[in-house]
């Protein structure tokens, strides 16, 4: 549960960096002009870039440019949301311990709150942007703070040399936002296999195994980690829980999916893990798709619902789709295709006919879904749909 004045006290934080709270992209864009001049616009656009062609010194100059104190309010209140959602779930986890690591600190937003809220602990803040370290030393000294330190340090290239009562791993762990992860054993199922070669390639692409095994080396032994990244998909989600629990890293309490705004960008991240070593911890890990919003398959209601003639009688765009495609009484295959695709999954679609109506079923081992069911009379639109998808991908 998450207290209103704990909340309020992260808003005046927020604003006390500069941060404002934007529901439109149209009002922040526009401060944005305001706040930066033509030129520092221009060369923000070439940082991000630079930062989006994955070379680690691009990275660092992009983090670099945003810690200076024109450009830090500005961009960092796009974040504002996440900032809102990550931060009192940490605070109200910090528990018993004593002494915290913040990897990944950026320019100190949030450590600096949790060193606020709790004057009695020791928090570190550790990032390998230089310029962002500096911000956040001097935004510490503003702030008064004498339990909070920050340092330049690459988890890439060395390790910290302390332990840590709890580790926080935000944003910090999966660097590659577009690795697509390990896919399925086929278009069929949602399963992975348990394969270490798999395993071992997606922790070195993206730089988990070195930087979670550097980590997990600083916990104390009765330590806690905490860890949100970007792997909402599940076939991000499953290796990553994999590296975790290889490391006798356990689950403490259900992980939690958490959903926030970027300005008016929905983003899906997570889940929100509180980890701890050893038996008393071990929650049992949860390999299959998350719980979605599909509509529920029932045949005997496909003509309701909808006002438009033109609609499909049924429309699953989610991993539920699979089970409604199961259910279909008596199908009937006109044409398939089953394909490996550039990025390595293998995609299915098929085109077919139930007693429900004309069917297309797209499936891929990335966990994609998606059955429409219409109306026999309107299945040249299927037929059209099917050859659009097998002259792309899906």
């Amino acid at each position: 549960m998450i207290n209103d004045s704990l909340l309020q006290s992260l808003h005046s934080h927020l604003a006390w960096w500069g941060l404002r709270q934007f529901t439109s992209d149209e009002a922040y864009f526009q401060w944005q002009r305001e706040a930066l001049s033509p030129a520092e616009l221009a060369a923000l656009h070439r940082q991000v870039e630079r930062k989006r062609r994955g070379s680690p010194a691009d990275e660092v100059a992009f983090y670099d440019a945003t810690a200076h104190p024109n450009i830090l309010p500005v961009l960092y209140s796009q974040r504002y949301d996440y900032y809102l959602a990550i931060g009192p779930r940490v605070t109200n986890r910090l528990g018993e311990a004593r002494s915290i690591l913040d990897a990944g600190c950026g320019v100190g937003i949030l450590t600096t709150f949790y060193a606020r809220q709790y004057p009695g602990k020791t928090f570190v803040g550790i990032d390998r942007s230089p310029v962002s370290i500096v911000r956040a030393q001097e935004q510490a000294k503003a702030l008064g703070l004498s339990n909070v330190q920050f340092e330049c340090l690459d988890l890439d290239q060395s390790p910290p040399t302390r332990s840590y009562d709890l580790i926080l791993a935000t944003h910090a762990l999966v660097q590659a936002e577009q690795d697509s992860g390990i896919p399925s054993r086929s278009w069929s199922t949602f399963e992975r296999a348990v394969e270490s070669r798999l395993q071992a390639d997606f922790e070195r692409r993206t730089g988990l195994g070195l930087r979670l095994d550097r980590l997990n080396a600083l916990l104390s032994a009765q330590g806690r980690m905490i860890v949100f990244e970007k792997t909402r998909q599940l076939a991000r989600r499953v290796p990553l829980q994999r590296a975790l629990a290889a490391r006798d890293l356990g689950l403490i309490e259900q992980p939690e999916l958490i959903r926030y705004r970027l300005v008016e960008e929905i983003a899906d991240d997570g889940p929100f893990y509180l980890l701890g070593r050893g038996a008393p911890h071990q929650l049992p890990w949860d390999e299959s798709p998350e719980p979605d919003e599909g509509r529920p398959f029932d045949r005997t209601k496909l003509h309701t619902g909808s006002t438009d003639p033109d609609a499909p009688l049924y429309e699953n765009h989610w991993p539920s789709a699979q089970r409604a495609w199961e259910q279909l009484h008596n199908k009937r295959l006109l044409k398939e295709t089953t394909r490996q695709e550039p990025d390595g999954r293998q995609l299915h679609v098929e085109l077919g006919e139930a007693e429900e109506g004309v069917y297309l079923y797209c499936a891929n081992t990335l966990d994609q879904r998606q059955l429409v069911i219409v109306e026999p009379v309107r299945a040249v639109v299927l037929e059209s749909y099917y050859q659009e998808i097998v002259s792309s991908a899906f």
